[in-house]
């Protein structure tokens, strides 16, 4: 990671402050949120994306700037209305903003938040990363209701999930190289390649999240959480689709009324370890990832090329 963000460096250092600006407001409590939501802000995986795919078409300008900051600020707006309807109370192991100033206040923030996004790009005529990312942000709300809706009955396909992290993850992350691209290139065939590209790496890093739900307490994510939750992530799916029809129903009545007992929760992993569902899951996650990398490796060879290869790997490589 230390290679791609050296990479980028000047571009990420220039980016903190544009941000650190752009969601200023003259409104004291509004800006005391934005504070709080500026000091515990993620890895910023996304804007990394749009500098590097960029870089990888040409110079970076104004026009990138205000990509990376049109991503981040709708990425921010949707975490942020996703812990109101997710009611989590937690966000990268800090209250969230709804736990601590109600959902009231964190519903207005995201209204702000996607508010200040559009007004950068109509600002500035940046239509096209606006139609980008209007799009993405069209199919997180779509892959978010379907999820809710399938849920339900825990009736889910493997060609639904991918529908749904298509839509609710990977959208997002293929528009942040698509803007990036187009920012520098104005191509339109370089824009939709590196779409592809990020939808691909976005799909290998949902599954790695899913995974996740697997692993270890050191992670930063509890064990057993998609599962307490009653989200079926790919490894349950092949599972449910592999197990034999007592077994099935078995697990189906854990996720549906025992989600939150412990001794059950271990039981699904298990089951899931025995059935092969991680195996399978990784599998495809490192299909993806290198669909993704032989669309990178259509360009150049280049230390561009290179870090934006180890992101990639990050995403499927990383710890939590």
């Amino acid at each position: 990671m230390k290679s791609v963000i050296a990479t980028i460096q000047e571009e990420l250092n220039t980016f903190e402050d544009r941000f650190s600006d752009a969601v200023k407001s003259n409104t004291p409590l509004l800006d005391k949120v934005m504070k709080y939501v500026i000091k515990r802000k993620g890895k910023q995986i996304r804007p990394m994306f749009v500098f590097l795919c960029a870089k990888l078409n040409g110079n970076t300008n104004e026009s990138t700037y205000r990509a990376a900051a049109l991503v981040e600020l709708l990425h921010t707006a949707t975490l942020v209305h996703d812990d109101v309807v997710d009611e989590s109370m937690e966000r990268r192991g800090f209250f969230s903003i709804n736990a601590v100033w109600k959902n009231k206040i964190a519903v207005l923030v995201g209204d702000y938040l996607l508010s200040k996004g559009l007004l950068l790009s109509t600002s500035n005529n940046d239509f096209e990363h606006l139609h980008i990312l209007s799009d993405a942000v069209k199919k997180m709300s779509e892959g978010e209701l379907l999820q809710i809706e399938k849920s339900r009955n825990l009736n889910l396909s493997e060609e639904i999930y991918f529908e749904i992290i298509r839509n609710k993850t990977a959208s997002l992350l293929a528009s942040a190289c698509a803007v990036g691209a187009w920012s520098t290139s104005g191509d339109t065939t370089a824009t939709q390649l590196m779409k592809d590209f990020g939808e691909k790496v976005g799909i290998a890093f949902q599954i790695k999240d899913d995974l996740f739900d697997y692993g270890n307490d050191k992670i930063g994510k509890p064990v057993g959480n998609d599962i307490k939750e009653k989200k079926l992530t790919l490894p349950v799916i092949y599972t449910l689709n592999k197990v034999e029809k007592s077994l099935k129903r078995q697990l189906i009545y854990i996720l549906k009324n025992e989600n939150k007992t412990p001794e059950k929760i271990k039981f699904v992993i298990d089951t899931v370890n025995k059935s092969g569902g991680i195996t399978y899951a990784q599998d495809l996650m490192t299909q993806y990832r290198d669909e993704a990398l032989k669309i990178l490796h259509q360009f150049d060879d280049s230390p561009v090329r290179t870090a934006l290869e180890d992101l990639v790997r990050y995403t499927t490589d990383r710890k939590y």
